[in-house]
């Protein structure tokens, strides 16, 4: 019920923000010193990141997730794909059923939530990308109960309108300022041109296959996600800094 923020490293920008944060007004990425001067009769919890804790908690959460999963590939510090095999069969009283895949979700982040304390949302789709905006709607929406399950094209439009073009995984903001300018606002009405305006107006391989996963094919390898580097740029400092041995030690940290 109250502001949460997490700061970057010398905690210098905000980068995770609880929805009390998000309802003051409180952007991700915004210096320190900018959202103190913002917000300055707020009540906000801040605290500094522990990346030793983050890894800690996530190994258990994907130990968790290996012993539930068929397969898995860990993507990130906080995100994991898990795999079913196409016609994947799970033992339900001695008979070979389909997985119902909204009861595997809620178990799992049940059983997450008991192990380790931590909430997570779960999305299920036929590819990543889908899986993406799922995994939205189920921290967005209570009525998911955690997951939400993308299995037939009604609820894959009806996701894809309700998403803001420039939260699509894998359009940055470059793309998502030329798309919203091409008078495309939501993922639906990117999904909705055709493949060939895709390739000839953005001439760029993961755009098309941006739009490829939106209208239903699985084609982001798992080869390239494992290649995939992030830079951040971010402020340390609150203003000038003339002393060297300051600036040394914030360097080192």
């Amino acid at each position: 019920g109250k502001p949460v923020v997490v700061l970057s490293n010398n905690d210098g920008c905000v980068v995770a923000r609880s929805n009390e944060a998000k309802a003051l007004g409180i952007k991700e990425g915004i210096p320190y010193f900018q959202m103190a001067q913002q917000h300055p009769n707020q009540k906000i919890a801040v605290f500094s990141s522990n990346y030793e804790l983050y890894g800690e908690l996530t190994s258990r959460v994907v130990e968790i997730i290996r012993k539930e999963a068929p397969a898995y590939f860990r993507y990130s510090i906080d995100e994991c794909f898990v795999y079913f095999p196409e016609g994947q069969r799970t033992k339900v009283e001695g008979q070979k059923t389909t997985v119902n895949f909204q009861r595997w979700g809620e178990h799992l982040h049940n059983r997450i939530k008991k192990s380790v304390g931590m909430p997570v949302s779960i999305g299920i789709a036929p590819n990543k990308t889908l899986a993406k905006i799922a995994s939205k709607l189920a921290k967005k929406f209570e009525v998911y109960r955690h997951c939400c399950v993308i299995d037939d094209n009604e609820k894959r439009i009806a996701a894809l309108k309700w998403l803001p073009v420039e939260d699509v995984w894998g359009i940055g903001r470059r793309y998502a300022a030329r798309l919203q300018a091409l008078g495309c606002r939501t993922a639906y009405d990117f999904a909705c041109h055709h493949k060939d305006w895709v390739r000839l107006t953005f001439n760029n391989i993961n755009i098309v296959r941006t739009w490829q996963e939106l209208n239903g094919e699985d084609v982001v390898p798992n080869e390239e996600l494992a290649k995939k580097k992030s830079i951040c740029t971010s402020r340390s400092f609150n203003g000038m800094v003339s002393d060297f041995e300051t600036l040394r030690t914030h360097v080192a940290n």
